[in-house]
């Protein structure tokens, strides 16, 4: 299947600035609170299987 020049097209400096707008602000945050939160979500589940850290004993 061959590509016409009709099919390609420029990507003008408006929409590279809205992509690199979306992403730093919307998608980089957004992203940056689900890791960090399903981390602390992580370590709490296995904490409260296996208690917290530190000595144990009696």
């Amino acid at each position: 299947m061959a590509m016409d020049e009709s099919d390609t097209r420029e990507v003008t400096r408006a929409e590279e600035r809205n992509v690199f707008v979306f992403l730093a602000i919307f998608l980089a945050p957004i992203l940056a609170v689900m890791i960090v939160g399903g981390y602390g979500f992580i370590v709490w589940m296995y904490q409260l299987i296996y208690g917290p850290p530190g000595p144990h004993g009696g």
